[in-house]
């Protein structure tokens, strides 16, 4: 595959170009995730399209410009286990699924995606069986240093097999924040549905599209990000595949996401009730149509001005504004803003894989956590604001010396 390729269909329900409508325009962008190691690395830094569409068919929201996911996933730098919050979150998920499936020692669970391990490990205290699969080679290790067994392929159809042969059935095959990742999202579907034991069920959490608009979350949308899913959109996928969705959890990580429970039809024959009846209620609030994805492409760029507005109104009274995190979302935020080191000379992260690396595009300096009380800024940008509550907690003696945070989605405030 060459790096970078462009889709013609859509991925839930195969519909050509004629359905699949753009809405919003990011502009020329780099990969969210290639920070820069030198500023001579600088003028060899590649952008490509992002682009966002809405499939008048079904309603699934993606992105057509496809990168090679060996170039994106097969060395990371985003690692589950910094945050307090997802650590909470894991320890929730892992007894939440023991519980509804009664999970015993002889259980297989299987995670694809796993990254370091985080989740399974709370899995691993249930006395059950696991196993991630995981395609970055670093993150993979990482895994395997804590004991969880890690196959270090990317996960598909294929693999699914190769699984099943050499591990036998799951109980419970979970996959979080990787659909969206997939190019061919029914091949990973079918997948996951193969090594499902009896009454097994496919467990996937993804961001939900009803928050990314409510919230104009628009700078969840990068390149890694291929689908932006609401129920409507994940129905048709599963119908596609012979799966039936027979719970759906709304979750607070990320920003609001959906935790689907899908078992293969020939178990579960049918979707639950009060899952149609939350796509019903989609359609009665306008996502099926293409008016309120017109809407939040002019909600985005009324945002873009009003960080802006407030950034150079800082900057004009000589404040000095620093930011806090090195996420993915903040680099699609930075590089559609335009916001550079004239305004936010440098961000902090507590991920030791992104300090001391330059922010993609942008090419802002990524420092140690302590710098913001070292230096103590007037203000700091948090680019991270998914864990806004944390990083605050965290920050109380830059805050106690007078220090003020800023959350830019929906809209630029100052906590």
């Amino acid at each position: 595959m060459m790096i970078h390729q462009k889709r013609t269909t859509c991925r839930a329900c195969g519909s050509n170009g004629n359905s699949l409508k753009p809405f919003l325009e990011l502009g020329p962008t780099p990969l969210a995730n290639s920070f820069l190691k030198t500023s001579d690395d600088f003028s060899r830094e590649d952008a490509f399209p992002l682009d966002v569409y809405f499939c008048e068919n079904c309603s699934l929201v993606q992105l057509l410009d496809v990168i090679d996911p060996e170039v994106l996933f097969r060395d990371y730098i985003y690692v589950t286990g910094t945050s307090e919050t997802m650590a909470v979150h894991n320890r929730q998920y892992a007894q939440t699924v023991a519980d509804l499936q009664q999970l015993t020692a002889d259980d297989l669970v299987v995670e694809v995606a796993s990254n370091d391990g985080s989740l399974l490990a709370y899995f691993k205290q249930h006395g059950v069986r696991t196993l991630g699969v995981e395609p970055a080679r670093n993150i993979a290790e990482m895994a395997r240093q804590k004991g969880i067994e890690t196959v270090n392929e990317f996960f598909n159809a294929e693999t699914a097999a190769q699984v099943r042969a050499e591990y036998g059935p799951a109980k419970a095959v979970i996959a979080n924040n990787v659909l969206a990742h997939v190019d061919d999202t029914q091949d990973f579907l079918r997948g996951c549905k193969s090594l499902l034991a009896e009454n097994g069920l496919v467990i996937i959490e993804a961001p939900y599209l009803k928050e990314l608009l409510d919230r104009l979350e628009y700078d969840t949308i990068y390149h890694e990000h291929l689908c932006y899913f609401s129920i409507t959109a994940l129905l048709h996928l599963c119908d596609a595949v012979g799966l039936s969705i027979v719970r759906i959890d709304h979750v607070p990580v990320h920003g609001g996401s959906l935790r689907m429970y899908a078992g293969a039809k020939e178990d579960y024959p049918h979707h639950a009730a009060e899952v149609l009846a939350q796509a019903a209620e989609e359609e009665q609030l306008g996502m099926t149509g293409a008016a309120c994805y017109d809407q939040f492409a002019q909600n985005v760029i009324d945002n873009r001005q009003a960080i802006l507005d407030l950034l150079h109104q800082l900057k004009d009274e000589g404040k000095v504004v620093a930011a806090y995190g090195a996420p993915a979302k903040g680099n699609t935020l930075l590089n559609y803003c335009h916001i550079g080191p004239d305004l936010i000379p440098y961000t902090v992260d507590r991920n030791p894989l992104k300090v001391n690396l330059y922010t993609p595009g942008m090419h802002i300096p990524v420092r140690p956590v302590s710098t913001l009380v070292d230096e103590q800024p007037d203000y700091v940008l948090i680019l991270a604001w998914n864990f806004a509550p944390e990083i605050i907690r965290q920050q109380q003696a830059y805050r106690d010396r007078g220090g003020k945070f800023i959350i830019p989605i929906p809209e630029p405030k100052v906590v």
